[in-house]
C-alpha cells in the first residue's frame, strides 16, 4: 500500500522538519515560571503528622479540653454570670510554660482596639444620632469580660490578658502527657445584636420580651499544634476562631418560663419540660416526615404576655464538640422531626418567635433535616445526635448543633421569594457548618475559606435539591464580576481573613466557585466525590491545613491539580480564553505556489514521503474527490484551524461548541494542559464532511470567563449599551 499524506503548510496533520537554518542567539537565562508547575515552592513541608499525600500522620496529636459551666442568664439587666472548670490535656511532645485563653467579648469592650483599625471618611455629610454617637462621642457601653477569679485548687493563677487573649501563667510547666485543672469566674453585659451588631447577643421586641441568642461567651482556650504553635492572634471582629475538641456539662440557669435549646443533649426533660411538651417531643423522635410541635405558636403568644421572677436549670452534656452555644427567650415556638441518616435517627429542630411565622414552620427544620442527608452524602454520616435552627433577626452564625438565622416574613405574614430564598440558604448553609468546621475544623482565624468556602460549594448543591426553580445558579458565572473588578480590591484567597477585601467573595463565593468548577468542569463527579469525601473523613475531628486539603484532592483523585490551586487559590489571575482566528481550509488535489516552492526546495524529502492531497484556503480549488482513490469513506472536505488566545493570566479547559450548517451542534473540551508549551496561544484543527457555521467557547458559562466578548467566531454582535458598559468598566 502506499503512503498517503494529507499536507497543511509543515503543522497541521504531518511533522515537516524545520530547513531554515536558525541563527544562534545567546539569550539569558530564566526560572520555571510555568502554569503548571508544581506547587512545592509554596506548601508547607510534609512531616509525621500532616503527610505528603494530605492524610494524618502516624504522630499526629491534638490537644482536649473539657469544661464544667455554671451559667445564670439575668434577663432584668441583660447579663450573663458564669463559673466554668477547665481540664487542658497536654496531648502534645511539647512543653507548655502557659496556655492561652479566647476573650471573644473583649472585642466590643470600651477599650477595644478593633474600632481604632478602621478607617473612617467625612462623607456623606449626613448621619443618624445614633452614628454621630458612634462615630463622634465616646460611649462607655460596659461591654466585655469581667474576669473575677482564676484560680487553682482554690488558688489565684498568675494571667494577663491581652486585649481578647488571655495568657494563662502555669505554676509549672506542663509535661506531655499531663492535664492542668483550673477555674475561671466571670460576667459581661450582654450586647443587642440588632443596635449593636454582634455575631450572638439579643433582640428586644416591643412586647418586652427578649430573644437571646448566646455565644462565644465564655473563655475559651487556643490551639495549640504543631502548625502554628499557640494560635494566638488577636480577634479582630472579622477572622474567626481556632478551637479544641472536647466534653461538656453545662448547667444553665434562666427565667422559668423560657425555653431553651444548645449544644448537647438535655439531662434534665422532667425537670424543666411539662409533661405535654415531653410527649410531643417523643412523637417528633419518631416522626420522620413532618415536623411535630413541642411549643405550639398559641402557646408561645400566652407565654409571651406573662414574666416569670423564677427560675430553671436545664443543663445538657456534649461530647467531642468544639464549642457551645444556646438560645434563650419565652416567645419560642418549638417544633421537631426525625431525620433518618443512613440508619441512625438525628433530630433537626427549630426555635423562634412568632414573628417568623409562616415561613419559619413551613420550611425551617425540614431544611435542617435536608441539609444533614445532602451534607451527609458528599462527606460523612452526621455524628451528632441533633441540629438546631434558632430564627434571629439580623444573624446568620454556626456553631456545634446549633445556628442562628435571619430571614423574616413582613408583619402580616406575606413574603417574597427573594426573603424565602435568603432565609432558606442562610439555614442550609449554617446547619451545614456544622460539617466544616465544626467537624473538619479547620483554623477560621487564619484560613477563612477552609470553612467558609468549603462550605458555600456543598451548600449550593444542597440548595439546588432543595428546590431547583428557587436556586438555580452558575456559581461560575457569577463570580466573573468580582474576579474581574479592579484588582486593587482584590486578595487572593490565601490571604488571612482579617486583611482580605470584599470578605464574602474572596472567602465564600470564589472558593465555593473553583470547587463547583472542579467537580463539574475540570475532574467530574465521581472523581471529585471521591477525593472530596475522603479529604473529610480524613481530617473529621481533626485540625487540617490548606495542605491536607489540596494533598488530599490530588491523593484520591489521581489527578494533578497544582496548576488549580495555584491559579484559583494563590493569585487573583482571571479567565480569558477567546478565539483568536479561524482558518478555513479546502481539501484539493493540487498544491498551493507555497508548497511547489517548498518541494522544489526540499526535493530529497519530499522524494520519500509518496503521494500528497491538501488543503487550501482558496475555495474555488476545493475538491472533495481528492481522497477517493485512497479510501471508500466519508472524507472531511472542510478543515478548520482554530486559533485560541489566553488574555487571562489563568489556565482553564478549552470547551468549543461547534455548530454546523444543518443546525447540529457538537462539543469538544480539551484539559486545561493543552495551554502547558504554551501560555498565549494554541491551535486545533476541526475536520467536517459539511461546513461549519460557528464556535463558541465556553457555551455554559463553566470555566469563569471574565470577557465573554472573543469567545465566538463568527464574532457575536454585542449590544451598544453593553459595549458602553464595558469601556465605562475600564
Amino acid at each position: 500500500m502506499r503512503n498517503i499524506f494529507l499536507f497543511a503548510f509543515s503543522f497541521l496533520f504531518i511533522a515537516v522538519p524545520n530547513f531554515a537554518q536558525e541563527k544562534k542567539e545567546t539569550q539569558q537565562g530564566h526560572t520555571d515560571q510555568n502554569k503548571f508547575r508544581q506547587l512545592k515552592d509554596v506548601l508547607a513541608t510534609p512531616n509525621d503528622q500532616h503527610t505528603a499525600s494530605g492524610a494524618p500522620g502516624q504522630k499526629y496529636t491534638q490537644q482536649k479540653v473539657d469544661y464544667v459551666m455554671n451559667i445564670r442568664l439575668d434577663e432584668s439587666t441583660n447579663k450573663i454570670y458564669g463559673d466554668e472548670k477547665i481540664t487542658y490535656y497536654n496531648n502534645s511532645k511539647d512543653v507548655l510554660d502557659y496556655l492561652w485563653v479566647q476573650l471573644d467579648q473583649n472585642v466590643r469592650a470600651d477599650n477595644s482596639k478593633t474600632p481604632l483599625k478602621k478607617s473612617y471618611r467625612s462623607t456623606p455629610n449626613y448621619l443618624t444620632p445614633n452614628r454621630f454617637k458612634s462615630s463622634f462621642m465616646k460611649e462607655h457601653k460596659g461591654f466585655g469580660f469581667q474576669i473575677e477569679k482564676v484560680e487553682t485548687d482554690g488558688k489565684p493563677l498568675s494571667h494577663f490578658i491581652n486585649s481578647t487573649m488571655m495568657r494563662i501563667n502555669l505554676p509549672k510547666a506542663l509535661l506531655p502527657g499531663e492535664s492542668f485543672k483550673f477555674s475561671i469566674q466571670w460576667n459581661y453585659k450582654i450586647n443587642n445584636s440588632v443596635k449593636d451588631g454582634g455575631r450572638s447577643g439579643f433582640e428586644d421586641f416591643s412586647d418586652g420580651n427578649n430573644n437571646y441568642t448566646i455565644a462565644q461567651f465564655f473563655p475559651r482556650l487556643a490551639v495549640y499544634n504543631n502548625v502554628e504553635g499557640w494560635q494566638n492572634m488577636q480577634f479582630w471582629g472579622d477572622s474567626e476562631w481556632a478551637l479544641e475538641f472536647g466534653d461538656y456539662e453545662v448547667n444553665l440557669t434562666v427565667p422559668s418560663d423560657h425555653i431553651v435549646d444548645a449544644t448537647g443533649i438535655l439531662q434534665n426533660e422532667k425537670d424543666v419540660l411539662t409533661k405535654t411538651q415531653r410527649k410531643r417531643w417523643e412523637l417528633a423522635r419518631k416522626t420522620f416526615d413532618n415536623p411535630v410541635m413541642i411549643v405550639t405558636q398559641a402557646e408561645a403568644e400566652k407565654a409571651e404576655k406573662g414574666r416569670s421572677t423564677t427560675t430553671k436549670t436545664w443543663q445538657f452534656k456534649a461530647k467531642k464538640v468544639r464549642d457551645f452555644a444556646f438560645a434563650s427567650s419565652r416567645k419560642y415556638i418549638w417544633d421537631a422531626m426525625a431525620t433518618n441518616i443512613n440508619g441512625k435517627t438525628v433530630m433537626a429542630v427549630s426555635l423562634y418567635p412568632k414573628e417568623g411565622n409562616p415561613l419559619w414552620e413551613e420550611h425551617s427544620t425540614r431544611a435542617v433535616a435536608h441539609t444533614l442527608i445532602e451534607y451527609s452524602k458528599l462527606t460523612f454520616d452526621y455524628p451528632y445526635p441533633k441540629a438546631i435552627s434558632v430564627h434571629a433577626k439580623r444573624q446568620g452564625m454556626e456553631y456545634p448543633m446549633i445556628c442562628f438565622n435571619y430571614g423574616r416574613p413582613n408583619e402580616d405574614g406575606t413574603y417574597s421569594d427573594r426573603t424565602k430564598k435568603r432565609m432558606l440558604g442562610v439555614i442550609i448553609h449554617e446547619v451545614g457548618h456544622n460539617f466544616f468546621p465544626m467537624i473538619v475544623n479547620s483554623d477560621e482565624r487564619q484560613w477563612t475559606w477552609m470553612d467558609e468556602g468549603l462550605n458555600s460549594f456543598v451548600e449550593i448543591l444542597a440548595e439546588i435539591t432543595y428546590d431547583k426553580k428557587l436556586f438555580e445558579k452558575n456559581p461560575a458565572k457569577n463570580i466573573t464580576r468580582y474576579m474581574g473588578g479592579n484588582q486593587n480590591y482584590i486578595s487572593p484567597i490565601m490571604s488571612q481573613g482579617d486583611y482580605v477585601m470584599q470578605f464574602g467573595s474572596n472567602a465564600y463565593a470564589k472558593p465555593a466557585a473553583g470547587l463547583y468548577m472542579l467537580r463539574k468542569t475540570i475532574m467530574g463527579p465521581e472523581l471529585f466525590d471521591h477525593a472530596f469525601r475522603t479529604y473529610a473523613q480524613r481530617w473529621m475531628f481533626k485540625h487540617p491545613t490548606p495542605e491536607d486539603f489540596f494533598r488530599t484532592m490530588e491523593d484520591a483523585s489521581g489527578m494533578d491539580l497544582d496548576w488549580f490551586w495555584r491559579g484559583w487559590f494563590y493569585t487573583t489571575d482571571v479567565t480569558d480564553i477567546g478565539i483568536k482566528k479561524v482558518k478555513v481550509l479546502y481539501l484539493t488535489d493540487k498544491p498551493t505556489k507555497e508548497t511547489i516552492a517548498l518541494k522544489e526546495r526540499n526535493k530529497e524529502y519530499f522524494a520519500n514521503i509518496g503521494d500528497l492531497v491538501y488543503l487550501t484556503e482558496n475555495k474555488e480549488e476545493a475538491n472533495s474527490k481528492a481522497m477517493n482513490t485512497y479510501t471508500d469513506k466519508e472524507v472531511p472536505s472542510y478543515v478548520y484551524e482554530v486559533e485560541f488566545e489566553k488574555p487571562g493570566g489563568l489556565v482553564m479547559p478549552i470547551i468549543i461548541e461547534l455548530t454546523y450548517a444543518d443546525e447540529t451542534i457538537e462539543r469538544h473540551k480539551f484539559p486545561a494542559q493543552i495551554w502547558m508549551k504554551n501560555d498565549t496561544s494554541v491551535k486545533r484543527i476541526f475536520a467536517s464532511t459539511q461546513e461549519i457555521k460557528s464556535f463558541k467557547i465556553d457555551p455554559d458559562l463553566e470555566t469563569a470567563d471574565v470577557d465573554t466578548s472573543n469567545n465566538s467566531w463568527p464574532k457575536e454582535e454585542i449590544d451598544q449599551f453593553d459595549q458602553f458598559k464595558k469601556k465605562a468598566k475600564k
